[in-house]
């Protein structure tokens, strides 16, 4: 499908091959490690753009403020939000010019944003923080994801459904900071990672769960898992069905890290200017994310005209489990919750990704509370109280695409 560009908005791709097969797009972006260093050098060529404060918009002329967000992988639906606040001109109601800048493996949202190459970006908490301790000066103004989206995923018949369960196993993981959640289940399950399962380094595309190499696999809920439902079970010629696995839930299991969040740099903030702007890309983005709750069909073809290589079924099927992710948000959405955050610090510290607490401006809910007050003014839905996942057939939608 052609991509589209909103008048008041726009879409920035990185230089990269024309074709990316799915499931190399499927990944959560999130290997930061691997990406640090091409990073730094192309962020070392721009770094005069840092000194660069964001213009407040010409109330004469009615200019826009020109805005960059970064995100932390492709276009896909985990950050459906912003591209619907930017199709449904949200962020230009808000006096906002916003370029979206899709991520890609060798790119770090948080070195990307701590550069001054973008005003915002879109960072899982663990990282970001380790991000911090390492120099980079960057808060979370905006917790979207209330809930960690990562699973362990095994086959039903192995009745692996605790952590416990897993000692003596095969266990799939992507490492690259990725696992920290999974490892802290294993602790708290009283067994030792390093000797009490054999831990494996896994691809994104779960073949090694299929062809029983490993006797579990990490998967995001909303795209690994989706691949294993959209493969093609060979004894029975029909797609493999979420019965026929268990899921280990971080979340319930208690060692759940907070993820996608929206990061600024701190010193950034301290100019009025730039704290209204960032007050007014949380109030779009977060209007932008209570119609995805609210039209998720319709995000999902936002998402795909806006580039996404991935087929508009599975980007209907992540947009249902990302809402999962957002909604209900008991304090309105984007509110750090003090509970999570803590426990993420707690994970982070027990894995060494970080060594010291953050600081207090790590996080702030300060500019959140002035953007929800503002949309509930407006009669914005900023809970979604009342919100369940609706049920979504995977082979129903694929038969019918």
């Amino acid at each position: 499908m052609k991509r589209t560009e909103h008048a008041r908005g726009r879409v920035r791709r990185w230089a990269l091959a024309a074709v990316v097969p799915l499931i190399a797009l499927a990944a959560c972006g999130d290997d930061d490690d691997e990406a640090a260093e091409d990073t730094a050098a192309a962020a070392e060529t721009t770094a005069g753009d840092a000194a660069a404060t964001t213009a407040a918009p010409d109330v004469t002329t009615g200019e826009l403020t020109p805005v960059k967000l970064q995100l932390q992988w492709f276009a896909q639906s985990q950050f459906g939000g912003y591209y619907a606040a930017l199709d449904k001109g949200f962020y230009a109601d808000e006096g906002l010019d916003v370029t979206i800048l899709e991520g890609a493996v060798d790119i770090v949202p948080q070195q990307v944003l701590g550069s001054g190459q973008a005003d915002f970006a879109i960072s899982w908490v663990p990282k970001s923080l380790a991000s911090r301790e390492e120099g980079i000066a960057i808060t979370d103004i905006g917790q979207i994801f209330q809930r960690s989206g990562t699973l362990q995923v095994s086959w039903k018949e192995d009745g692996i459904t605790t952590p416990q369960q897993l000692e003596g196993t095969k266990v799939g993981n992507w490492g690259f900071g990725n696992e920290f959640e999974l490892l802290a289940g294993i602790r708290s399950a009283g067994l030792d990672p390093d000797s009490d399962v054999e831990l494996v380094q896994q691809n994104f595309d779960m073949q090694a769960l299929l062809d029983r190499e490993i006797d579990s696999a990490q998967a995001m809920i909303y795209n690994e898992f989706g691949i294993l439902l959209q493969t093609e079970n060979p004894d029975t010629g029909e797609l493999y069905s979420p019965d026929l696995f268990n899921i280990i839930d971080w979340n319930d299991v208690g060692t759940a890290m907070l993820q996608d969040a929206i990061w600024a740099r701190t010193d950034w903030l301290e100019d009025p200017a730039n704290r209204d702007v960032a007050v007014r890309f949380l109030k779009a983005s977060m209007r932008g994310w209570a119609h995805c709750r609210d039209n998720p069909d319709e995000c999902a073809s936002i998402v795909v005209a806006n580039g996404s290589a991935l087929n508009e079924v599975h980007m209907r099927y992540m947009m249902n489990e990302i809402n999962a992710l957002v909604w209900p948000s008991p304090n309105g959405i984007g509110m750090v919750d003090e509970a999570a955050w803590a426990q993420t610090l707690e994970i982070a510290e027990q894995s060494a990704l970080i060594t010291e607490d953050p600081g207090p401006d790590a996080y702030t809910n300060e500019l959140v509370m002035e953007a929800l007050a503002e949309l509930e003014a407006e009669g914005v839905d900023v809970r979604g109280e009342g919100y369940t996942k609706p049920e979504f057939d995977l082979a129903a939608a694929m038969a019918g695409s």
